[in-house]
């Protein structure tokens, strides 16, 4: 087995403090420091320095953290293959996504897990993608589902594998009344003088948005801040303005509210990539998610609602 240290290692290099990684990992930071301590001292070697509020990683540190990337993919290659002689699984499945995927995609990805693997338990869990990676880092998910931006590990990082899901466009939302209602699609220069209800600042979809009307030559005047699909639906609905929503989001219904699809060059995607880490994608339970989720994206991108698992080939 591998020290259990060297993951606690791992988290602090990402999260950059003691008190943020002892946060993640549901230690307290004495602990966190505790177990850095006895590893630089039975390896005879200082790990850590202080760097003004933050700690940096001392050059054998670093090379520690080098090194044990590739074991840790290793020692899941081994658990692979050793797990690829019996009939049993890894025993469980933690499933991560954005609320999306969470809600569209993981529920029947859950479902065919549990029954190939009914000893196994599954969880999901809601996270923000930049979350996501962090739980892989620190073995608090197995399998994360994300929207790929500018703040994710690049697709390269040694210490995952990831890859593309599916493409999810983004969809004008108009009030049943609104003049582009009954189009079949529209551009994003159509709707350049409306009131616009978006993400808060900071955010990635305020951000996707953002730079999406940017691209088609103007500035969304926000007139109100919603986190959350059903509430912005809901101001939609009553006509305090427009928004952009994800092809797979799905919203009550409502007769007052109309999707329409967007066309032209300033047309916003979300892409969705899987990640799981490196050496794990071969796992009974992991690599049948992946699978399964798989088939889930190809309804959603086919338009179709997402199959039970019952009804799934193969």
């Amino acid at each position: 087995m591998i020290d259990h240290r060297l993951r606690v290692l791992q988290v602090v290099a990402d999260r950059g403090t003691i008190s943020a990684a002892a946060d993640h990992l549901g230690y307290t930071p004495s602990a966190v420091s505790h177990q850095l301590r006895t590893l630089g001292r039975d390896l005879g070697v200082r790990l850590l320095e202080p760097d003004g509020r933050r700690v940096r990683l001392t050059p054998a540190a670093l090379t520690l953290l080098a090194r044990s990337t590739d074991l840790h993919a290793l020692w899941e290659e081994i658990r692979t293959d050793v797990l690829g002689t019996s009939l049993t699984g890894i025993g469980h499945l933690r499933l991560a996504g954005f609320s999306t995927a969470a809600s569209v995609l993981l529920p029947s990805v859950a479902t065919a897990v549990m029954r190939a693997h009914p000893r196994s338990t599954v969880r999901i869990l809601e996270a923000d993608p930049e979350v996501c990676f962090e739980m892989l880092v620190a073995d608090r998910a197995d399998l994360v589902v994300v929207v790929a931006t500018d703040v994710l590990p690049s697709i390269d990082d040694p210490r995952f594998e990831q890859q593309p899901l599916m493409e999810d466009s983004l969809d004008l939302l108009v009030p049943g009344g609104h003049r582009l209602a009954v189009r079949s699609w529209v551009s994003l220069t159509e709707v350049a003088g409306e009131p616009w209800i978006m993400d808060r600042p900071g955010r990635p979809y305020h951000h996707m948005v953002s730079t999406a009307c940017a691209a088609a030559g103007f500035t969304p005047h926000q007139v109100h801040e919603v986190t959350e699909w059903d509430t912005g639906a809901a101001l939609v609905a009553a006509g305090f303005g427009v928004a952009l929503v994800p092809r797979m989001a799905r919203l009550p219904a409502d007769d007052g509210l109309v999707r329409v699809p967007l066309r032209g060059a300033a047309t916003p995607v979300r892409h969705v990539r899987t990640g799981v880490r490196r050496g794990t994608a071969g796992q009974p339970e992991i690599a049948l998610a992946l699978e399964e989720l798989r088939r889930a994206a190809d309804a959603v991108d086919r338009g179709d609602p997402v199959p039970p698992p019952d009804t799934l080939p193969g």
